[in-house]
């Protein structure tokens, strides 16, 4: 039951990925009914639905990529495959009734704020029009895919497409068949297509450090214990897994020391000890550093180029011609299908919509030509009762965005519970606030691996890092509770609607 003394917020949150569902679980958790979760695919689950590629997995523990208010105790591995993650959100998502609050196929074009009657206007791509008091920006980091810049990519005959939009109407068993990228997605349709595929080559621009880590299975004795004393074993399991990701991979990538020396020394071990035909082992070795690129997790992918179809090509790609690919050496490699595992334009973050904040500041100029930036990972200066989860300068690299997630949803809900008792019309972090944070971030990347000579997705317009650069259990603390110096706070009028 709600209270009568509180008021009702009106909250649209776009996404309805892991985040999004998340915190319309939150909501309805509060007791906030008045939600609406706007999603532009056909199904929920962001990242685990538009990816169905063979092979593909997480790369972070089962029991840290979970809710931990909805702990599943059935993942059959260390590692979770992705259907396992999709089925999993699925069920949140009926658990806690989102079905009726979710507007599948319905892409927000734009949001403006009202000035005078303190709401954001919604307007969708179809042209519907909605109001609502807080907008939160659940759209991720990895939604826009990228394709590769080659020349005569459209003239091949077969068939192609990105991993991100398999085509499972292709099939694959007996035909040659061509990946176009060495990141985790290339790594994992290596191992899900080796041997399935009647000929399969891998085409390397730079090769990539592994971390060797098995994805074993859990036995059924785990899974029957899980579901009998979930709740003593869960939170162990958690704490245990993120205390050993973060003060391993966490500590690694932000401060030298013993944590870095150890992962990368298993990196180069790795490959020296799996991979024993020298000349190969020097087409897999990188030339930066262990960690300066996302870490590819995972065992079992060097031993796959001893098989007689499965080839490595690092010569590089000259043009695409209708039969295959033409290499810069003038060989034809004659292909049926053409996968591009080319990632995505990971700096987009809620654009292509467009946010109207305060006097008429529009996110498109406020991002304009530099980075997108934002306050502490949740919030943009000038924009209103926005927030932002997954925003610029979160914690990405090997870490569990669920985790990152909860913080920052957290925060979020702080501000909607002050709201929801009369304290604010509306927060948004202030101009210097944002500048003051984004400079400390440049005076911390030095000391982070990233900065040490390798280009990745990390990499922003500036030519620096856009990534956090300092341990994840700084992330929690600073989103603790607000900083009031930091926040322009706008106060209710004396009969501001309630929206009851």
């Amino acid at each position: 039951m709600s209270d009568p003394q509180l008021r009702t917020p009106r909250v649209a949150i776009i996404g309805a990925g892991m985040s999004g569902i998340g915190m319309g679980c939150d909501l309805r958790r509060a007791g906030i009914e008045t939600f609406r979760i706007f999603e532009k695919w056909d199904g929920v689950g962001g990242t685990w639905h538009a990816n169905t590629y063979p092979g593909l997995h997480c790369d972070v523990p089962s029991r840290n990529y979970q809710f931990r208010f909805a702990p599943n105790p059935n993942w059959s591995r260390v590692f979770s495959p992705g259907p396992e993650i999709r089925a999993y959100l699925e069920r949140v998502v009926d658990d806690f009734q989102l079905r009726d609050r979710i507007s599948l196929r319905t892409e927000v074009d734009e949001a403006v704020w009202d000035e005078d009657r303190h709401v954001w206007t919604l307007t969708t791509k179809a042209g519907e029009v909605s109001e609502w008091d807080f907008v939160i920006t659940a759209c991720g980091g990895l939604v826009e895919t990228r394709t590769p810049d080659i020349p005569g990519l459209d003239d091949f005959e077969g068939a192609r497409f990105h991993s991100a939009e398999w085509d499972h109407s292709v099939p694959l068993e007996g035909k040659r068949v061509a990946v176009i990228g060495t990141g985790s997605t290339g790594m994992q349709i290596t191992k899900g297509l080796a041997g399935v595929a009647g000929h399969f080559e891998l085409y390397q621009r730079t090769p990539q450090w592994i971390l060797p880590i098995p994805n074993r299975r859990y036995t059924r004795l785990t899974k029957w214990a899980m579901r009998r004393f979930g709740d003593q074993l869960e939170p162990l399991f958690f704490a245990g897994h993120q205390k050993l990701t973060e003060g391993s991979f966490g500590v690694a990538v932000v401060q030298p020391g013993w944590q870095r020396r150890l992962l990368s020394w298993m990196c180069r071990k790795h490959l020296d000890w799996t991979v024993r035909d020298p000349e190969l082992r020097r087409r897999f070795t990188p030339d930066d550093l262990p960690m300066c690129k996302r870490l590819i997790i995972g065992t079992g992918f060097y031993q796959l180029f001893r098989r007689p179809d499965v080839e490595l090509v690092d010569v590089g790609i000259d043009h695409i011609e209708a039969r295959g690919i033409v290499t810069t050496d003038g060989v034809l490699h004659e292909q049926d299908v053409i996968v591009t595992a080319t990632g995505f334009n990971a700096h987009q973050f809620v654009r292509p919509m467009e946010l109207v904040g305060l006097e008429g500041r529009r996110l498109s100029d406020a991002w304009g030509e530099r980075e997108p930036y934002g306050y502490r990972s949740v919030a943009i200066p000038g924009f209103p009762n926005v927030f932002m989860l997954i925003g610029p300068h979160s914690p990405f690299g090997n870490q569990s965005l669920f985790i990152i997630s909860e913080t920052q949803r957290a925060f979020a809900m702080g501000w909607i519970e002050r709201w929801r008792r009369g304290e604010i019309a509306w927060a948004t972090p202030t101009d210097e606030a944002a500048e003051r944070f984004n400079a400390e971030m440049k005076q911390a990347l030095p000391n982070t691996i990233w900065t040490s000579g390798c280009s990745s997705w990390y990499i922003g317009k500036d030519g620096l890092p856009s990534v956090w650069p300092w341990q994840a259990s700084h992330h929690r603390e600073i989103l603790r509770e607000p900083e009031p110096a930091d926040w322009r706070v706008e106060q209710p009028r004396e009969r501001e609607p309630a929206h009851a």
